[in-house]
């Protein structure tokens, strides 16, 4: 378990430390789905007052990560398709305007580090590991709006990644073969951004790439 003395909440005020550890937790399914959240009982785990807790819970709930339940108090949320479907079309958004907006950016160095990132994706087809493919899927994406001048859009990507990464392990691995064909849009998208391609054409690649992976998914679970 994530401990409270962990070097990476050094410097945060309590109410920070309470938060970044509750989230680590729940995305981690430290604390699962459906996991009564007790102010006490938390204050006393990470070493706090409950005040800290308790704001920490309001954020929390406030990205769909905690919902309240007259009676019972906060829990982690469940999970459920709806979530999930809604978290990937927004997700598809955000990513589609960062990625624009940092195309003009982009210099030599991160399509470089975008490319290898592809090939080592291409190369893992073979023994396909879910978990693997997908770290690798996000660090090529994060190489592509790396230098998006909206700091707040970036932001805003990265809590919708951890609400997925509370959702879903890994989407590729109820849908294994969406990984090549990600793999071969990467590729046409690299390109069109190497090629200086139109802002608002390389926004629609992009979305619709995630938007695709979503329609894959969605065929999965209907069959």
């Amino acid at each position: 378990m994530i401990s409270p003395e962990d070097p990476r909440f050094s410097g945060m005020n309590k109410s920070e430390r309470a938060y970044h550890l509750l989230k680590e937790r729940i995305t981690r399914n430290e604390y699962a789905p459906g996991h009564r959240l007790v102010l006490s009982t938390l204050a006393d785990t990470l070493g706090s007052s409950v005040v800290p807790v308790r704001e920490a819970i309001r954020r929390l709930e406030a990205e769909g990560l905690v919902d309240y339940v007259p009676n019972v108090g906060p829990r982690v949320a469940m999970v459920n398709d709806h979530m999930y479907v809604d978290c990937m079309q927004l997700t598809a958004i955000l990513e589609g305007a960062a990625t624009a907006l940092a195309a003009p950016y982009m210099q030599e160095p991160e399509l470089a580090k975008a490319r290898e990132l592809n090939e080592k994706m291409q190369m893992s087809l073979g023994a396909f590991d879910p978990r693997e493919f997908t770290t690798l899927n996000r660090k090529f994406h994060q190489t592509l709006f790396k230098r998006c001048p909206n700091q707040d859009l970036v932001e805003l990507i990265e809590v919708q990644w951890e609400r997925l990464n509370y959702l879903r392990e890994s989407t590729f691995a109820f849908v294994p073969d969406r990984a090549e064909t990600s793999v071969a849009e990467h590729e046409k998208l690299l390109a069109m951004i190497s090629a200086g391609a139109d802002p608002e054409y390389i926004e629609k690649l992009a979305r619709q790439h995630r938007l695709h992976t979503l329609e894959k998914y969605l065929q999965a679970r209907n069959q």
